[in-house]
């Protein structure tokens, strides 16, 4: 297993084409019994239509890259499988949500959700919604799933200008340091407050991370490597 290598950029090019991808052509049948069973395990889950990465190109503090259109079902069946298709990557914004006093918040994915139990940042596989003018809008997508997730809004918080893209295998997680001017245990009432109307949120519980101390094992690899880097640079 390869160490995450983390990029930092200032500018995303990430164009949307037509792009038919052999893998979902091919297994198609196979990918259809693989989403029905684990839509009997979660019948939440739905088979909508998301964007996936090739050709990804990191120079000179950018990112290039194309995405193509597919069925949840062909990524989740890509993902359970051990990413069969080695040239295709799935890359997706994260809000780092850091707290006046250094703390970084992150949410534990629901029940429901396909990756329940896992603990990361706000984020959400790009779909069509964060298509604009034929290309991919990753910061659009990054307000889009905190507000939807956190209730947070871009007035909540400054973005920092550069983009961390931690490289872990066949994910590209594109990072933006989120600063909220409020201390973590308000953030975390706070979020806590907008889950507690929701009828079915996304995240189960609130996790704030001060130290290493505080990584487990159901954070990714994208996420502790980054959190390493943020406070070894301290």
């Amino acid at each position: 297993m390869t160490s995450p290598i983390i990029h930092r950029v200032t500018t995303l090019d990430l164009a949307v084409r037509p792009v038919v991808w052999p893998f979902a052509e091919q297994r198609r049948a196979e990918i259809a019994a693989h989403f029905a069973e684990r839509q009997r395990e979660r019948p939440k889950i739905w088979n909508g239509q998301i964007l996936l990465g090739c050709d990804p190109m990191f120079s000179d503090g950018h990112l290039a890259a194309t995405y193509f259109e597919t069925d949840f079902a062909s990524f989740l069946a890509w993902r359970d499988w051990g990413f069969p298709d080695s040239a295709v990557f799935n890359g997706f914004g994260m809000g780092a949500l850091r707290t006046s006093d250094g703390a970084f918040v992150m949410g534990e994915m629901a029940q429901h959700t396909s990756t329940a139990g896992r603990i990361y940042f706000p984020s959400g596989t790009p779909d069509l919604d964060d298509v604009r003018d034929g290309m991919l809008d990753i910061p659009g997508s990054v307000v889009r799933e905190i507000e939807e997730e956190t209730g947070l809004i871009p007035g909540d918080y400054t973005a920092e200008a550069d983009w961390h893209c931690v490289v872990t295998g066949q994910a590209i997680a594109m990072m933006q340091i989120l600063n909220l001017d409020m201390p973590g245990e308000a953030a975390r009432a706070r979020i806590e407050a907008n889950l507690a109307d929701q009828d079915e949120p996304e995240l189960s519980a609130i996790h704030l991370v001060r130290g290493m101390d505080d990584l487990t094992p159901t954070m990714p690899r994208f996420v502790t490597a980054f959190i390493a880097q943020q406070f070894a640079a301290r």
